[in-house]
């Protein structure tokens, strides 16, 4: 395990005491799992965790007066979108030992790929009166650990809305509809969106309890999916000068659909499906259901 080297003393990790982090669901907590891959981008994340801090040892062994303030902070980042932000923030000014509850929301609108949690004790002010190799800047990080949580595995992910269909132009009892914007350059996260009906309580309920789906939402699960990769592919070969050649900027909309068919025909060439798909489109389409293993419900 490689250890980062500062330049000023830090405490002994075990001046920070740490519980694991926690999934805090509608009907109780489950231990933060290393993935959820039926994640979808209208689920917002709650989690918690508890932290105990013994601060006179994390003051004395940095170097710090015993007045000098800290404070507990907590940071996300998802890869998928490419975001971060702070989560909480909590300060820590008295003296002997403090156990702190960190609990927040995350957006789901925000998250995607991979979502880390990076835990930090820092520095709240910045001290002149340190001396040596004390810490003496705002923020300095005394401590610090991170977890992973990988927040979608093969399956198309895509920001997502609930909407009336009755509304729209879209078939009053259809039960989604994946909306394809802008050019094979666009940004994905801007050229995606999956509406769902809100009509359709089946869909719409597979949806919701998609940390913890049922059977039967697993099955919806995998149709909409399924579904929503012949949408994505389709596209994708309608376009002429789609090809593995392209060279399409990380995070775009052309990038996105070659990885995935790279995913479900990592043997096929993009001028072979395209071939295949034109000529003879209901056997395409059985070999689509195949390659995303529609209804291959796991246990």
């Amino acid at each position: 395990m490689t250890r980062r080297v500062l330049p000023y003393r830090v405490p002994t990790e075990d001046v920070v005491t740490v519980g694991p982090w926690r999934l805090v669901l509608e009907d109780g907590e489950v231990p933060l799992p290393e993935a959820l891959p039926d994640w979808d981008y209208q689920l917002d994340l709650r989690v918690r965790r508890t932290v105990r801090v013994d601060l006179d040892r994390g003051r004395r062994q940095s170097g710090l007066p015993d007045d000098a303030a800290l404070v507990l902070s907590a940071v996300w980042t998802a890869t998928g979108s490419n975001l971060s932000g702070p989560a909480q923030r909590i300060g820590l000014s008295e003296a002997g030992t403090s156990t702190v509850e960190l609990d927040f929301r995350l957006r789901g609108a925000d998250l995607g790929g991979v979502l880390l949690l990076d835990t930090a004790l820092l520095l709240a002010e910045r001290r002149m009166d340190v001396r040596g190799s004390a810490p003496r800047r705002a923020g300095s990080v005394l401590w610090s650990d991170r977890n992973a949580l990988r927040l979608q595995g093969d399956a198309p992910q895509f920001p997502m809305a609930v909407i009336d269909f009755s509304l729209t132009s879209f078939p009053d009892d259809a039960a989604w509809h994946l909306q394809i914007s802008g050019g094979l350059e666009s940004a994905t996260m801007g050229s995606l969106l999956l509406l769902v009906n809100e009509r359709n309580a089946v869909t719409t309920t597979a949806f919701q309890n998609a940390a913890r789906p049922r059977p039967v939402d697993r099955i919806v699960l995998s149709a909409v999916y399924a579904d929503a990769a012949r949408v994505m592919i389709e596209h994708a070969l309608s376009h002429e000068d789609f090809g593995e050649e392209a060279d399409y900027p990380d995070g775009s909309l052309g990038a996105t659909l070659l990885d995935l068919l790279e995913k479900l025909f990592p043997a096929q060439s993009i001028t072979d499906l395209r071939l295949r798909q034109r000529q003879s489109p209901a056997l395409f389409a059985s070999d689509l259901q195949a390659a995303v293993k529609i209804f291959e419900v796991s246990s």
